[in-house]
């Protein structure tokens, strides 16, 4: 550091005491370099004055050129301000052009509406003829033109009817430019608007009739539909299973339906004491499985119909679900026992035995059937809508009605005589849920005395006939 300090001062003196200090702007340190030969001297010093002196003339700096960045900020900014003020223009140009063309358009139907309605009101008369002279047009002018006041003089009163009649659209368009007077029958004796009015009634005469027809037709097709002749329902007994719901029914079966009534008490049948909520019912909606409630008092209702009408309905006797579980639920699979005091005198009204009829409901795990006890025609039949057949069932009924015969009466009948009938010419089942409807109206119908003339596609009406007849307790 010494060193360096002796150094710095002694150039500083040296500095100050050279004549051509003042010469130069900046003294340029640097490391020891060689000796150069000086222009206009042919000596060579080393001191550091002469090294100096080399760089006493001013240098020019070296000149760079500059790239600055120029960004979208200003100038694309402003070309996109451009752009959308000349956008702006020629929308508020091209809206101003849809404007003007709009007003002009608008005011030419004005301008059209209002001369039609003008002239519309006018009386119009063609007094020359291409053909005509105009001595003849003078002629028809004098002829009409007296017509015409004195029809003005005949003109009712704006209240009435026929004056509303005669300023309709229709009729004012008929009254154009174009039509002749003379093609016109006008009576004189007559006022205006009455004989118009009589032409537009001759015009529209046929149209009206026509579609008033149109209307009434398929008015008396429903009616006839709907309410049925007094000899079809004498004839055709087929029609009374399907008779169609009245619409005040049909809102009563959908309110029973409902969440709302499922924990109401629809109805109690008072002869079997079963009562029927809501909850209960809703197994005749759509895809519900029926339960023994329903089944129950439905098949008493079948009998409560026959009660009323024995002429019209087979004497049957239907047997409810818990019937064939009791008669099989002995230690040997067999007890008659259990439900010998089912059929009594006393309890049932009538003697069993003189039923044509024996309808059993069979309810194997999730499926229902039917059997039947036929004494009429000697048979046992098994009716099943997905086709089954169980000859144990018709084992025990066959074992049964020989008991029931024997205990009732005494005597014994010999019933292996009796055909046992798996009947395959029947409604078949389509889905998983309409056994139960399938099963009581094999008995329905059977019970009529009428072939089962109906099918899967009756299932859904079937389900709300029903929930009609158990909610009014009567069948029909």
């Amino acid at each position: 550091m010494g060193v360096l300090t002796s150094n710095r001062n002694k150039r500083d003196a040296l500095c100050r005491s050279s004549p051509s200090g003042s010469d130069y702007d900046h003294l340029h340190i640097a490391k020891k370099h060689k000796s150069s030969p000086c222009i206009g001297s042919t000596k060579t010093s080393t001191s550091l004055v002469s090294r100096l002196s080399l760089y006493h003339q001013k240098f020019t700096p070296i000149l760079r050129k500059i790239q600055v960045h120029c960004g979208f900020g200003f100038v694309g900014g402003f070309m996109a301000t451009l752009k959308r003020w000349l956008a702006n223009s020629r929308g508020i140009i091209a809206q101003k052009s849809v404007f003007l063309h709009y007003m002009r358009n608008a005011l030419s139907r004005k301008k059209s509406y209002a001369k039609k309605s003008a002239t519309g009101r006018c009386k119009h008369v063609r007094f020359e003829d291409e053909n005509d002279s105009v001595e003849a047009s003078v002629l028809k002018r004098q002829q009409i033109v007296p017509k015409y006041k004195e029809l003005d003089q005949k003109r009712p009163s704006t209240s009435c009817e026929s004056v509303s009649e005669l300023t309709n659209r229709k009729m004012l368009q008929s009254l154009s430019l174009n039509q002749d007077f003379d093609g016109m029958d006008v009576d004189v004796d007559e006022p205006l608007h009455k004989t118009l009015l009589h032409e537009y009634n001759e015009k529209h005469h046929i149209s009206l009739q026509s579609s008033k027809l149109n209307i009434k037709l398929p008015e008396a097709k429903h009616a006839l539909h709907k309410q049925p002749s007094a000899a079809k329902k004498k004839k055709d007994v087929r029609y009374d299973p399907f008779r169609p719901l009245t619409e005040e029914e049909q809102e009563m079966i959908y309110k029973a339906l409902s969440y709302s009534s499922r924990n109401e008490v629809l109805v109690t049948h008072a002869n079997s004491n079963i009562s029927i909520t809501g909850e209960v019912l809703q197994c005749l909606s759509p895809q519900a499985l029926l339960n023994d409630e329903v089944i129950n008092v439905y098949l008493e209702l079948l009998k409560e119909r026959e009660n009323r009408k024995p002429k019209k309905f087979i004497k049957c006797h239907f047997f409810n679900t818990f019937f064939y579980k009791k008669l099989i639920s002995g230690h040997t699979g067999y007890d008659y026992k259990s439900v010998s005091r089912w059929t009594t005198q006393k309890k049932l009204g009538y003697s069993l035995l003189e039923c044509d009829k024996i309808f059993v409901p069979i309810h194997k795990e999730m499926h229902w059937c039917l059997a039947v006890i036929n004494k009429k025609e000697e048979k046992f039949q098994y009716l099943d809508s997905l086709g089954g057949a169980d000859e144990k069932v018709l084992r025990m009924l066959a074992k049964y009605i020989t008991d029931e015969v024997k205990d009732k009466t005494g005597e014994c009948i010999d019933v292996a005589s009796w055909e046992q009938e798996f009947v395959t010419d029947l409604p078949g089942q389509e889905n998983g849920y309409d056994c139960g409807m399938f099963m009581i109206k094999y008995a329905d119908f059977y019970s009529r005395g009428i072939g089962l003339c109906f099918s899967q596609e009756h299932m859904p009406y079937f389900r709300l006939r029903t929930a009609r007849e158990i909610l009014k307790l009567r069948a029909n």
